[in-house]
């Protein structure tokens, strides 16, 4: 609780600062009045509209690969019956969430210059080398698999939970009625598991105009920048390397504006159409 009054509610504060002319030794409440005006010049910059398309873009591409990529192990491992295989996998697809995003990154460079693994298996087996680093096209593949590798175990922890609540008197009565493995899946656990998955869901398209500037930042370089320039790398430049705190801010506020849009308007039609919903 005290973490979300101190960070997430006393921070609202911090919103002032897209309607002023900020000035550090001024403080928020002593700096000029601005209005829209920073809203305004994000809205008209130049950059607009290739930011917003990659933002989404890439979070639609994290929606429809690695959202179902967490939901499928489950079920795999679910299905597994030898225990310390069972573990061993999950302890396995795991590890690559506790590894930092640098040494992630690191990683990727190193298997993806010229010179790396992936070139060197290409070349071996008789085929071009690609500057995977260096071509726009691959950033978005690039980066979609990295989070596939990083979050599939890690994000598979909750469906494993939710699976234990299914009743297994289920089962039972779908294998009297002559269900096999699959029809099993099919017809009970995929059910079980849909009030998580429609809850994830809801959770994941909030993130729709945000992502982690981390990863992309340790990643793109000037040529990949008309695939890989996304929203948050933008307000990195201008808000902390360029110190303009009030346009940063700005367009914070006109993401989060915007996402609460979207999850409104997701979490209506899932209340409509089903018994889970946000809210």
């Amino acid at each position: 609780m005290l973490y979300f009054i101190i960070f997430k509610y006393g921070a609202l504060v911090g919103l002032f600062i897209a309607f002023k002319d900020y000035n550090v030794f001024q403080g928020i409440w002593k700096s000029d009045w601005a209005g829209t005006k920073y809203f305004k010049q994000f809205l008209l910059d130049p950059y607009f509209w290739k930011l917003v398309r990659n933002t989404v873009l890439l979070n639609v591409y994290l929606i429809i690969f690695f959202f179902p990529a967490p939901i499928i192990l489950a079920l795999l491992l679910n299905e597994l019956r030898q225990k310390y295989f069972k573990k061993f996998v999950q302890t396995v697809s795991y590890l690559p969430h506790f590894l930092s995003t640098v040494v992630i990154c690191g990683m990727l460079v190193n298997f993806l210059t010229n010179e790396g693994l992936i070139n060197r298996m290409l070349g071996g087996l008789g085929l071009e080398r690609i500057q995977f680093l260096l071509k726009p096209e691959w950033f978005r593949t690039i980066y979609v698999s990295s989070e596939i590798w990083q979050g599939l175990g890690w994000g598979s922890i909750i469906y494993l939970a939710a699976l234990t609540s299914i009743d297994p008197q289920l089962y039972e009565a779908a294998r009297m009625d002559g269900a096999n493995r699959w029809k099993q899946m099919f017809h009970v656990t995929i059910p079980g598991l849909a009030p998580v998955i429609t809850i994830m869901f809801l959770l994941n398209l909030g993130n729709i105009m945000t992502i982690g500037y981390e990863k992309i930042l340790l990643l793109y370089t000037g040529p990949t920048y008309e695939t890989a320039d996304v929203i948050s790398t933008f307000v990195y430049r201008r808000g902390l390397v360029g110190s303009d705190f009030s346009f940063a801010t700005a367009v914070e506020l006109f993401q989060s504006i915007i996402i609460l849009c979207f999850v409104s308007i997701a979490n209506y039609i899932a209340r409509k159409t089903s018994e889970t919903s946000l809210w």
